[in-house]
């Protein structure tokens, strides 16, 4: 292989960051300072050989760890047989099998189709291409706290500005914020829809609001769970005003939060289906494809040649994300995510009841989080202190991710493939990294 006499043969850590720096711009960001090179399950070493835990999973996107056998084994099947068409040009069975069972496992007593796209962004986007269509409307309420995706649209939607919007706009128009709730942070229920009432009042008439679009547990804005009498009010609020109801499911989709899908649970509190849900991250097992699902009146008012993509639904990513719905059913990996989401529930409360800068416990499934303040006083959240713990814990070999409006919350998005002796492994790291994050004030 020629090598670029100019290019350094050192592959430290270090010297790849040197690397990095020289040739990616600086937006381009990374929480920490390694590089990789094998992964397993739930388990990262990196390139001087260091071993992590990996409580991080690719920010939501390996639910059924790194190199699940299954999954390999179905991508290389697939390169033997084509890796690109264009599905648009040239299709292919697999993924029209894929939307089969999405639609099966997407929660409403309704006809439904389904699509597939590259990102987590191309999937709300085009959810808004078709609500527009299907509503002739144009406005579009998120939420305060909410995360969409980096495109333009995404941007747009999404309810925090810095990192995601500074110095970008402006914005597609007609999106409006409402807020989330959090009581922690002093919004009920009835502060939330009461400013949705206000959009209507001020901003926007109902009668042009396209769709509401929510994730079921806000992932980037801190894990805050949407409350079921919440859900109820805008599902009520969508069927009054014929507002086209989106359940982003990027992040709290295939299996995290407990069940396929989050909405899920909505329909079992006796809260109707959302009318479209998108998917990415761990639908493909760590290779790239995200999905529209939906009401199939609502997915068909786009004209032919409105959806779609070059790399959208890629044999590969579909034969990954087929794997990755056998791996579920033949590893009972719903039921898992509801034992690893309580046995670190358990394990984060314990370790709350000895350092209270740990003022909330939270998630559901899988998709778990804590909230940090400065000695526990909830007009104090303490984003340094989350930091220092996030860096402590990678010292110490496990992988952290923070997140939240305030900078304070630690989530744990850990592969459920992941065995119960490296769960608590994790969880004792991340307490040792957290007490001496406190005592270094």
């Amino acid at each position: 292989m020629h090598r670029d006499p100019h290019v350094s043969t050192d592959t430290s850590n270090a010297a790849l960051m040197a690397r990095r720096r020289a040739a990616l711009p600086a937006g381009l960001g990374q929480t920490y300072e390694v590089f990789v090179e094998r992964a397993e399950n739930a388990e990262v070493w990196d390139v001087e050989g260091r071993r992590y835990i990996d409580f991080a999973g690719g920010i939501a996107v390996l639910n059924t760890g790194h190199r699940h056998p299954k999954i390999v084994e179905a991508v290389k099947a697939q390169l033997d047989q084509h890796h690109h068409t264009c599905f648009q040009v040239l299709a292919y069975e697999n993924y029209v099998e894929l939307a089969e069972r999405l639609i099966e496992l997407t929660p409403g007593d309704f006809a439904k189709k389904a699509f597939f796209l590259s990102s987590g962004a191309e999937a709300v986007e085009n959810a808004i291409k078709i609500a527009r269509a299907a509503t002739k409307r144009q406005a579009i309420i998120a939420f305060g706290g909410g995360f969409h995706g980096r495109t333009m649209m995404g941007m747009a939607l999404t309810g925090k500005v810095a990192p995601y919007k500074t110095g970008f706009g402006p914005f597609p128009a007609e999106i409006y914020h409402a807020k989330f709730p959090n009581p922690l942070h002093g919004v009920s229920v009835e502060d939330a829809i009461a400013s949705i009432e206000a959009i209507f009042k001020y901003d926007v008439e109902a009668a042009r609001v396209a769709a509401i679009i929510l994730e079921p547990v806000q992932g980037e804005g801190g894990f805050y769970v949407a409350p079921i009498p919440f859900v109820r009010a805008l599902r009520q609020l969508c069927d009054q005003h014929g507002i086209v109801l989106i359940a982003d499911e990027v992040q709290t989709g295939a299996g995290r939060t407990g069940t396929w899908l989050a909405c899920e649970q909505w329909v079992d509190a006796g809260v109707g289906a959302p009318d479209i849900v998108t998917m990415a991250k761990s639908m493909g097992g760590g290779f790239p494809i995200s999905a529209v699902i939906g009401r199939a009146e609502l997915m068909d008012a786009p004209g032919p040649g409105g959806l779609g993509g070059t790399y959208a639904g890629s044999p590969l990513a579909c034969a990954a994300a087929l794997a990755v719905l056998d791996v579920f059913k033949e590893e009972r990996l719903l039921e898992r995510s509801q034992a690893v989401g309580a046995r670190l529930t358990a394990g984060l409360h314990g370790i709350a009841s000895r350092l209270p800068c740990i003022q909330d416990v939270r998630g559901q499934g899988a998709m778990i989080a804590i909230e940090l303040f400065t000695d526990g006083d909830l007009s104090r959240p303490d984003a340094d202190l989350t930091r220092r713990t996030c860096a402590e814990a990678l010292r110490r070999g496990l992988v952290l991710l923070s997140c939240g409006v305030h900078g304070n919350v630690i989530r744990i998005l850990v592969p459920l493939t992941a065995c119960d002796a490296l769960l608590d492994e994790g969880l004792a790291v991340l307490e040792a990294s957290l007490a001496t994050a406190v005592a270094g004030k």
